[in-house]
């Protein structure tokens, strides 16, 4: 018999060899034979009585494992046999953990080994609690969002809602033993990075292959940069192209909202964060690719997310809560809501794309909403061009002043130039609108230059 998945052969014992029952017990089990070449010849071994004594002691004492040693012989030959069983437990000897794979035995590390762990254990990497944050260090601004969205999505009642912090963290499975999950920290902490770098959102627009032009990062909680992302890629990162029917302002995005909101919270939602990797949205003129790290079940490709299938989510407590807030669905069927979004919009259904643990959804803009190249530029630049149609600036205008009012309502107390920063404009742009929204009763100025802030009124259609 050769050596395979569960047989193992050595002429004579090292204690190294502890490494090998470690993989065995660590996998599905095994037997390691003593005085058996690599070609499955018995050789015989020297000591064995002594060897029958002590080889049970080291593995006892070393890896924490009762194993059957027997003495056989064949052709008068001694030879030791080693019967391993699975372990239910993680096992490891001096601190290491081995794992036997196929007729290989391989040392895990890093992500392997967190994965190896939570398979064995039954507590997932968002389960580990946390003990340098408590509760009262958690982001009020986080569960005040929480709150309205899942009231709003009425997944929750008033009456579930109306509790403490500490309250509805128990409730949302956030707690145990009275300590904070990972999940409840990458929810509701304003510095996730704490407890893993990478755990935060990167958006970038890109021009002609690594030509990065401008870029975002989203480091607060998951709940505050979910309440975020989508607005600042369709104020910031996107432009409406713009037509009239019967004296109607159509605006038309190349790609659909609804699609990539639902992408966006399934890549937040669903991210294998130990691996320590940014959620990325990559955004080019004809295509948005949003990238995140991911294990999938067993079994499951690309295929599998493609049809019909069961809701079986990496985090659930993370999962739970994004459910809880309206941000995705159950049931497996946020990939039909994509698809279908993107079919009423007229464009291509997204492709999805596996490599290796991480996961891209390639979105193909819609032609037809594309501006030609001169508006982009103008989106971009401090004049308008002097063959710009007076519609297409008021257009932008438009834009622009949709932005500075989302901006407002997040940051009364932000300066004219971080919001033309946020907006990439000049100065003179976001002043002159913004005296336009205080002139149309969209805006106040409330208190000093120095001090003051403003308020956002009622809304209203704007018009330049």
């Amino acid at each position: 018999m050769s050596e395979s998945q569960n047989v193992e052969y050595k002429e004579a014992w090292r204690d190294e060899y502890l490494k090998w029952i470690c993989g065995f017990a660590n996998a599905q089990g095994g037997t390691l034979y003593i005085g058996i070449n690599d070609d499955g010849k018995v050789v015989g071994v020297k000591n064995s009585e002594k060897l029958m004594e002590d080889i049970p002691n080291k593995i006892q004492s070393s890896l924490g494992l009762v194993c059957d040693v027997n003495k056989l012989s064949k052709d008068a030959l001694v030879y030791i046999e080693i019967k391993v069983r699975p372990s239910s437990y993680p096992v490891s000897y001096h601190g290491e953990f081995h794992y036997r794979s196929g007729s290989t035995r391989q040392q895990l590390t890093g992500i392997a080994l967190s994965e190896f762990i939570m398979r064995k254990t039954g507590f997932r990497w968002e389960d580990v609690t946390v003990d340098n944050v408590s509760v009262d260090d958690l982001d009020e601004e986080s569960f005040k969002i929480f709150r309205r969205e899942a009231l709003r999505s009425k997944r929750m009642t008033p009456e579930e809602l109306n509790i403490s912090n500490a309250e509805l963290l128990s409730k949302l499975r956030l707690m145990r033993g009275g300590k904070l999950k990972r999940s409840a920290v990458l929810l509701f902490y304003d510095e996730p990075s704490i407890i893993q770098n990478g755990s935060h959102v990167q958006i970038g627009k890109f021009g002609k292959g690594p030509d990065l032009q401008y870029q975002d990062v989203l480091e607060g909680s998951l709940i505050t940069t979910a309440d975020k992302v989508v607005d600042l890629i369709f104020l910031k990162y996107l432009k409406a192209k713009i037509t009239y029917e019967h004296d109607r302002r159509v605006e038309t995005y190349p790609f659909a909202r609804e699609a990539v909101r639902e992408a966006i919270y399934n890549a937040i939602a669903h991210n294998c964060y130990m691996f320590g990797t940014p959620i990325q949205i990559r955004i080019e003129d004809e295509a948005m690719i949003i990238s995140n790290r991911c294990i999938l079940p067993e079994g499951w490709t690309v295929d599998t997310l493609m049809e019909p299938h069961d809701s079986i989510p990496y985090n659930p407590d993370i999962a739970n809560v994004f459910y809880r807030a309206g941000y995705i669905e159950h049931w497996g069927r946020g990939i039909e809501k994509i698809c279908d979004a993107c079919k009423e919009l007229g464009a291509e259904i997204p492709r999805y794309e596996l490599l290796g643990n991480g996961i891209r959804v390639h979105f193909a803009a819609l032609q037809s909403a594309l501006m030609e190249e001169e508006n982009v530029k103008e989106s971009q630049s401090s004049e308008a061009p002097k063959h710009q149609s007076t519609k297409a600036h008021g257009a932008l205008e438009d834009t622009l002043a949709l932005g500075i009012i989302e901006i407002l309502k997040d940051n009364p107390a932000i300066s004219q130039d971080e919001i033309a920063k946020a907006l990439t404009t000049t100065r003179r742009i976001v002043q002159r609108i913004m005296n336009n929204l205080k002139s149309s009763g969209h805006i106040e100025r409330v208190g000093g230059k120095r001090y003051g802030h403003w308020n956002v009124l009622e809304q209203r259609t704007w018009k330049t």
